[in-house]
């Protein structure tokens, strides 16, 4: 079984910083791509970032400039840091990745349960 987990959601002022971080666990062979999307109220979910297994990136829009992701392959981690956050950056956010299970070598998507982030203005 795998299963992701995240942390470091939270309140913070319009300007402020988060740093949200997602380990992966359990019958791992290797972990390919790993991003992050959000879902604010009442909208779909989008894609905010996402790393490939050999570090490449890419952004949305809206938080080119602002947000950094990265991953530390030796900790299965997957980390995302956001910067000069505003209120529209509202939102659950979930860390996803593409995992190849070991034994059975299957490979699929996995998500974590998610975590508020709220910025107040």
């Amino acid at each position: 079984q795998v299963q992701l987990v995240e942390s470091g959601g939270g309140l913070v002022q319009a300007g402020g910083s988060l740093r949200l971080s997602c380990a992966a666990s359990g019958s791992i062979f290797s972990i390919n791509a790993m991003g992050w999307y959000r879902r604010a109220p009442g909208k779909q979910r989008e894609l905010v970032a996402g790393i490939t297994s050999g570090g490449s990136t890419n952004y949305a829009d809206p938080v080119k400039g602002r947000f950094t992701i990265s991953r530390d392959n030796a900790k299965n981690t997957v980390y995302l840091q956001m910067n000069s956050l505003k209120p529209e950056d509202t939102a659950v956010y979930y860390c996803n990745a593409d995992i190849t299970q070991a034994i059975s070598f299957r490979t699929r998507d996995y998500w974590g349960q998610g975590t508020q982030v709220t910025v107040s203005s």
